[in-house]
């Protein structure tokens, strides 16, 4: 059944065209089948007159020939011919007449029987259509209230995730700050130094200056590294495009105390000499090298109380320049090294290039051991006009 389309109601009182879903409504309407019975009624008057006719016609047809005989006696028999001859051919008139509309009568019944067939079989056709869409729509009604039921069981299941979630909220964000803070400690144990030196390798050289020149991050802090296990905490702090006055001049280096377990039976306040050094990657050993001793009195030395002292050092420890030159020394594949150095020794001054001109790769208690030798080595002939060279020919600037 093509969902649109329109059909003609075949009564001539109802000759009106319907979309043909509406069809088998429209067929058991109380004025469709009050239509019909019209109809009919309409070809019962338009038959009744002509049956009524033929049989008056043939009623009246008798009277001439009673009149004939009657007068049979006075007429002669050429007259009773002729008259006879007259009320036959009148008759045929009839009987033909008769027939013809007889047989158009025959005609629009078997049309209307026609009719009423098809209508009747559209209306059992339009009925099994209606039963089954019926049947679907009750499907489909139940299923739609299914549907319904299990929305609202989803929004209900919804609503209490969502509470769930607002409820563990909180603690998830104090799990995840927990989480970086272990990550945090994690890392800066693993890249812990516990012999009072620092190689620190500063990465992403580039972007790190921009952030410094747009104010974005002035400063970046190094990983924290101890003067031993249970030693004092310290870390180096460097401002790329410099601080204070030698800001957009120098790049500046400084020395920060933090917070440690073992404050308490350290010496404070915290009074070793330190040493910054910033490696030439060239391969001639030009670093750049600059010491400072704590001023005792600063309360960048004394024990912290909080998770970081005031940081303190070098402002003006490399002019910015020469590390932003192309193809400088001191930056190679956009990274530079930084090497702090706190002397709880009290090495001579005139010891620091030989100790930084020593191969990093050396393990820790071998460069001990070199420094030493040439420490004793120079207090023995303190009036060489030379100096003993370490295993690998190095220069230093400072």
């Amino acid at each position: 059944m093509l969902e649109g389309t329109r059909i003609q109601s075949s009564v001539p009182s109802a000759m009106r065209k319907y979309p043909i879903s509406e069809l088998g409504t429209h067929l058991v309407q109380e004025s469709h089948q009050t239509s019909i019975l019209r109809f009919l009624k309409h070809i019962a008057y338009e038959i009744g007159p002509i049956v009524n006719e033929q049989r008056t016609t043939i009623s009246t047809s008798h009277s001439p020939l009673e009149t004939t005989n009657s007068a049979r006696s006075g007429n002669t028999l050429k007259q009773e011919n002729n008259v006879d001859h007259h009320a036959m051919d009148y008759e045929s008139t009839v009987s033909e007449q008769m027939a013809t509309k007889t047989s158009s009568l025959f005609a629009e019944v078997n049309k209307c029987h026609d009719t009423i067939t098809v209508l009747s079989q559209g209306i059992q056709s339009l009925s099994n259509d209606t039963t089954r869409l019926g049947a679907e729509s009750f499907r489909h009604q139940n299923s739609i209230q299914s549907a319904f039921s299990d929305v609202n069981q989803l929004k209900l299941s919804i609503k209490e995730t969502d509470n769930y979630l607002a409820a563990i909220a909180p603690n998830q964000e104090m799990m995840q700050e927990q989480l970086s803070s272990i990550k945090q400690k994690v890392e800066e144990t693993e890249l812990s130094f516990y012999d009072g030196t620092l190689t620190w390798k500063v990465a992403d050289i580039s972007n790190k200056m921009a952030d410094a020149q747009s104010e974005r991050q002035t400063s970046i802090y190094s990983p924290p590294f101890y003067s031993s296990p249970a030693g004092y905490k310290m870390r180096a702090r460097l401002y790329l495009h410099g601080d204070g006055q030698a800001r957009r001049t120098h790049m500046s280096l400084f020395f920060v105390l933090m917070k440690g377990e073992y404050d308490p039976v350290l010496k404070w306040p915290f009074n070793h000499k330190v040493t910054f050094c910033l490696f030439d990657q060239s391969g001639q050993n030009r670093h750049v090298i600059d010491s400072f001793r704590p001023d005792t009195k600063s309360n960048s030395f004394q024990r912290p109380r909080s998770e970081m002292n005031i940081a303190s050092g070098i402002p003006k420890f490399f002019p910015l320049p020469m590390i932003q030159q192309e193809h400088n020394n001191y930056v190679r594949e956009d990274t530079m090294f930084i090497k702090v150095i706190v002397d709880f020794a009290d090495l001579p001054k005139m010891i620091l290039p030989y100790m930084l001109g020593l191969n990093p790769g050396l393990p820790s208690l071998v460069q001990e051991y070199m420094i030493r030798q040439e420490n004793h080595k120079r207090q023995q002939a303190p009036t060489m006009a030379t100096v003993v060279p370490p295993p690998v020919t190095t220069n230093s600037c400072g």
